[in-house]
């Protein structure tokens, strides 16, 4: 039986057939994992309100071309 990382609850899946990287989800708190290894059994929370770095200095150069394409429309005003 493997336990869920955030409330503890039972999550029933055999351990002996989960591979790295397989997702799980908790019936009790809703929360997504995967299995981060195997040997000792460990599981990853995933957070979807968390950026990675990539991500961030992808949005972060979205914002800029946006404010420059503001720019460009006031001055053809």
């Amino acid at each position: 039986m493997v336990e869920c990382p955030l409330c503890n609850a039972d999550i029933d899946v055999e351990e002996d057939e989960l591979d790295e990287g397989d997702t799980l989800s908790c019936d009790e708190c809703g929360a997504t994992m995967t299995v981060a290894g195997l040997d000792p059994l460990e599981l990853e929370a995933d957070d979807e309100d968390d950026v990675d770095e990539d991500d961030e200095d992808f949005f972060d150069e979205e914002d800029e071309d946006d404010e420059d394409e503001e720019e460009d429309e006031e001055e053809d005003w």
